[in-house]
Order: structure tokens, then sequence, then C-alpha cells
């Protein structure tokens, strides 16, 4: 963001221009992809499964700033991460409701009852 001006929302034209930025574009659309794939989960599994598998990015991505990009991630930091892993834990372990059909049993669908009346309106 050091490359577009000072953002200000006096001066819409620089709002643009930053959003505008190919960097911050590319990231806008990243973002979009994620909620794709989030809702997509979330549509066939319950957020007990959803929920651990995107928010172990969290974890993820501090322990690569630390030891990959030699980045200094304050104590405070690593509070707030313990804290976000204790509360996915605390919801993975709640009761899960999606069902999945047995792999050996095939889905079975229940067929809609056809009431047939003899009855004729006068």
């Amino acid at each position: 963001m050091k490359q577009a001006s000072r953002v200000s929302l006096h001066h819409p034209l620089s709002l643009i221009f930053a959003v505008l930025n190919p960097w911050v574009a590319f990231g806008i659309l990243l973002l979009l992809a994620f909620f794709a794939t989030y809702m997509n989960a979330l549509s066939w599994a319950d957020l007990t499964y959803v929920l651990p598998a995107t928010s172990l990015g969290y974890v993820l991505l501090a322990l690569v700033a630390r030891f990959a990009l030699h980045e200094q991630v304050s104590p405070l930091r690593w509070v707030g991460i313990a804290l976000i892993t204790g509360g996915v834990g605390f919801v993975a372990g709640g009761p899960s409701l999606t069902e999945h059909p047995e792999a050996d049993e095939p889905c079975q669908r229940e067929e809609p009852e056809v009431v047939v009346s003899s009855e004729v309106g006068s």
C-alpha cells in the first residue's frame, strides 16, 4: 500500500486508484475465491467440520511469518492465536449434524405418497 498515495473517504478518486492497484485487486480476487469455497464447504458440511479446517490458517500464517519470513510475532498475537484455537476446539467438540451415507449402502430416496381421492365434487 506504500505504492498508493494517501487514501481518504473525502477523495473518492484516491480510493478507486487504491482498489485498482494490482496487488490490492489480486487480494480482493483471492478473498472472493476464499468466500466461494467457504460457502461451498458449508453447503455440504457442518460448521464443526469446516471451521477447524479454515482457522488452521491463522496458526500456519503465524508460523510461516515467524520461521520462514523471520518476522517478529508478538506474545499478544500468540495469545490471540491460542484463544482462536481454543474457540475452534470448543466448536469442533460440539454435536455434528451432518450425516454421511455409508459407502456400502446406496442412497435411498423416499418416494412421495400419492393420495387419490374417489370423491367427485358436485
